[in-house]
């Protein structure tokens, strides 16, 4: 396995605060951790809403244009979203998602493939058809008087 020597300084930075005497036992938790949650994402069902986090190297040739062409593909998901300027190299885009969990995760893998495309994290939740069901109390401490 081959890594980037910044990516490895990082990790043995990380490895070291948080008190690991080896480097292996700090990949073998590292690699729990991601499996557990792909696994999370997949578990997931039904109507979700949330949000998908994109950091990207905005000079990397063509990110931008498949970024758009993903989220135009996956329009009927996509609620709306924001771009911000972080530094001279990367940019942040977060989009707001709505619709079923599926696609989102579709959606999110697709971008994490991308060349270029640096970081991404779904963070989602039930999308509140739930709460409209009948014998749900919609007293939440407010009390009228």
């Amino acid at each position: 396995m081959s890594l980037p020597k910044k990516l490895l300084a990082d990790f043995d930075e990380v490895l070291k605060d948080r008190g690991y005497q080896s480097r292996s036992k700090g990949i073998r938790d590292a690699l729990q951790d991601y499996i557990v949650r792909y696994q999370w994402m997949n578990s997931m069902e039904g109507q979700r809403i949330g949000i998908v986090t994109i950091i990207y190297d905005h000079h990397y040739t063509g990110v931008m244009e498949n970024l758009a062409e993903i989220q135009h593909s996956f329009r009927n998901e996509i609620n709306t979203s924001m771009h911000i300027h972080m530094t001279d190299k990367y940019c942040m885009e977060i989009v707001v998602v709505n619709g079923d969990i599926a696609e989102i995760r579709d959606l999110t893998e697709r971008i994490m493939r991308l060349k270029g495309v640096e970081h991404v994290k779904l963070t989602s939740t039930a999308n509140g058809e739930e709460f409209s069901e009948p014998g749900h109390s919609h007293d939440h401490g407010y009390h009228h008087h």
